[in-house]
This record gives C-alpha cells, sequence and structure tokens, in this order.
C-alpha cells in the first residue's frame, strides 16, 4: 500500500540503516526519458528528496505540480502510465486533463417520481414487430392517426438492408446477444466479432447495416492481404516520414548500403492497431531488419509510459515475423531490446554503429556484400 513520501524515506533509513538510504542521482538515468515528470516534481514539496532519489517503482505518494499550478498526489507508477493514447501535455495533470476534453452536456434528469409522458401507457405495450416499445419514440400524438407501419426502427430498417437480425446475432459478442435479440434502435454501439479471426470490434448497428464492419479487414484489403506474413511491401496506410532527423538517417544509409529502402510496411501474424501491418521508419528487406528512430519529442510524450509498452509490443509482432528490430534511442530513452542503440542525434559515428549492429544481428558476411 502507499505511504507518505516522509514514512517511505523513514523506513527506508531504517531497513537500510543509513541516514541516506539513496543517493542524489542513483535514479538518474530512470527518470531522463520522462522530461516532463522532471519538470512537475519539485523536491520542496516533498521533503527535500530528489526525483534522483525515488526508485520507480517505489510505492509511495509524492507530490506533483504541473506547468498550470495544479498540485495533486500520484505514486510513480500511476505518473508514468499518466500520457495513454493523448499527446497532449495536459494528460500528464488530472485536473488539466478533463479540461482539455469536450464533454457531452447532461441530460436533465427527470425529478424522483415523475415519469415521462406515455411512458406508463406505452411499457406494457410492444411494438407490431413484437420487440418491446421504445419509450424514447416520438409516438402519434392525441387526435393524429397511428403511422401504418407500428414497427420498431431497427425492423424497418432491416427492410432494405443486406443483412438480417439473425446473421446480426451470429457476429455480435456472445453476452451482448439478448440485448441486440430485443434491440429497437440502430444508433446503439455493441462489440462484434470478427469473422476472419482480428478480434472483436465495435461499431453501431446503422454501420453494420451499412456494411463497414471490421476496420482491421478493411485496412488489409488495400495492401496487406496481398503478401505472406514477413513479407515487406508499400503500404497506402503508413505515415510520412516524422522528422528530418529521420530522413537524414534514412539518406546516410542509403549511401552505405546497396538496399530498397523503398517498402514502409511489414505483415505481421495478429493486429495491431486494426492494422496486420506495422510501419518501422526504415525497412530493410534484404536484411529483414527495421530501424527505429526515437526521441521524446516536443512535449516529452513520445516513446515513454504507455508508448514504451506499444513500442514493446510493436517489436514482438515483427520478431514473431522473422524480423529483428534496431531502436535508435535518443533523449535519454534507455534501451528497450537486445540491439538497441543510445545516440544524441544522427552522425556518421551512429552510422558506423548502425551497420555494426547490423553484422552482429546478420553476420558479417551478409551484412558487407550489400555494402554500397
Amino acid at each position: 500500500m502507499p505511504e507518505r513520501v516522509e514514512q517511505w524515506w523513514s523506513r527506508r533509513q531504517w531497513s537500510k540503516g543509513t541516514t541516506v538510504p539513496y543517493e542524489i542521482g542513483r535514479f538518474r538515468t530512470d527518470w531522463e526519458r520522462y522530461p516532463v515528470l522532471v519538470r512537475q516534481y519539485h523536491p520542496d514539496l516533498n521533503h527535500g528528496i530528489t526525483l534522483t532519489q525515488v526508485p520507480p517503482a517505489a510505492d509511495v505518494y509524492l507530490v506533483w505540480q504541473c506547468d498550470s499550478g495544479h498540485r495533486f498526489v500520484a505514486t510513480p507508477e500511476e505518473q508514468r502510465q499518466r500520457p495513454g493514447t493523448s499527446r497532449r501535455r495536459s494528460t500528464w495533470c488530472p485536473d488539466c486533463a478533463p479540461l482539455a476534453v469536450r464533454r457531452r452536456a447532461p441530460t436533465a434528469a427527470l425529478a424522483p417520481g415523475s415519469a415521462a409522458p406515455g411512458a406508463a401507457a406505452s411499457a406494457l405495450t410492444r411494438y407490431a414487430c413484437g420487440h418491446p416499445r421504445d419509450p424514447d419514440r416520438i409516438e402519434a400524438a392525441p387526435g393524429q392517426t397511428e403511422p401504418s407501419d407500428d414497427r420498431c426502427s431497427l425492423c424497418r430498417r432491416l427492410d432494405g438492408a443486406p443483412v438480417t437480425r439473425d446473421e446480426l446475432l451470429s457476429i455480435v459478442a456472445p453476452r451482448m446477444r439478448g440485448l441486440l435479440t430485443d434491440e429497437t434502435r440502430v444508433g446503439r454501439r455493441y462489440t462484434w466479432l470478427c469473422p476472419v479471426g482480428h478480434g472483436s470490434y465495435q461499431a453501431t448497428v446503422e454501420r453494420m447495416l451499412g456494411g463497414r464492419r471490421c476496420l482491421t479487414c478493411l485496412h488489409a484489403r488495400a495492401a496487406a492481404d496481398r503478401v505472406e506474413v514477413g513479407e515487406a511491401f508499400s503500404s497506402p496506410w503508413a505515415p510520412p516520414t516524422a522528422s528530418a532527423a529521420e530522413a537524414d538517417l534514412r539518406h546516410r544509409l542509403a549511401s552505405r548500403l546497396a538496399v530498397d529502402l523503398a517498402p514502409n510496411a511489414v505483415r505481421v501474424p495478429r493486429p495491431f492497431f486494426n492494422h496486420i501491418e506495422v510501419w518501422p521508419d526504415i525497412v530493410i528487406a534484404e536484411l529483414r531488419v527495421a530501424i527505429e528512430y526515437d526521441t521524446t519529442g516536443r512535449d516529452g510524450l513520445e516513446h515513454v509510459g504507455r508508448r514504451e509498452q506499444t513500442d514493446r509490443r510493436k517489436d514482438r509482432l515483427l520478431r514473431a515475423a522473422g524480423w529483428e528490430v534496431i531502436r535508435v534511442r535518443c533523449g535519454k530513452l534507455q534501451p528497450i531490446g537486445p540491439h538497441d542503440i543510445q545516440a544524441s542525434g544522427v552522425s556518421a559515428t551512429l552510422i558506423e554503429r548502425v551497420l555494426d549492429e547490423l553484422r552482429e544481428v546478420r553476420g558479417d558476411l551478409i551484412v558487407n556484400s550489400y555494402l554500397a
């Protein structure tokens, strides 16, 4: 259970039998890859204990202060995992994050004991199709003629759709089949199972009726379906070069190796964010080696926290496809793989280190045969 920083420090002093259980700078390399957290941490708010004296895995409550002045308490693990999938700097602060998210206005609640108009009359009735009547559907007003087709919205929509309700029930997640059986709307979101084996995905009933189903299948039809697992190819989904440094690294490698760097994707055995392909920064198909150029970015959000876990997952998929990964880790980022290289930037020395690592991965004879 996490404890206050002064209690944690006192306990560590007792267990280690010394006044300073962790010297200043002991964990500097662990925290250098989180520049935002370095700015948020202030020793004067934590009884004079510096961040470099706190192990990243310590179960202790620390006081942090964001650039806007918000103070909050969180453990090192909670703070390192905070960015999630967002690229905004505000995601590092629990007070700033909600302010940056557009929220829907809450629906006005009914007064206790009151009921919506017509709810008592419609609660015990059903549509002509046999499904429970929707209390939110606007019915005919008194004195008006009842609609000729008194079926639910979904049944009326299914008339012109290429699928039936039974077909939808066969691909919806098992735990949601009961809900879909009595469903009357087309805008409700369900979890569906891909028949090809790409896993589950979320979509509204209307989206399914329109034929827009598994995104992984849709993306794969563009190119990945035409190649085997482990093959490199040119994908229309791959993003362009992210930085000038990455382009410089590509250009320098192209001048040293007689290889084709045109492919920008590798087919992998399992889906990765709705794709069965990954997009390394540099793809060397002849050697089956992917090269990544990693920095923390302008706001210190890239390749840290949960994004580091995404990088590890991407590397595992590449290795499962028979490839190896070399990551050039800049900006105090620590290696996460056996062949990663730490560097301050692109230089002639870095190119030689990359070539040496390629020889380590594929052997001197093979790599030297591709030298330009």
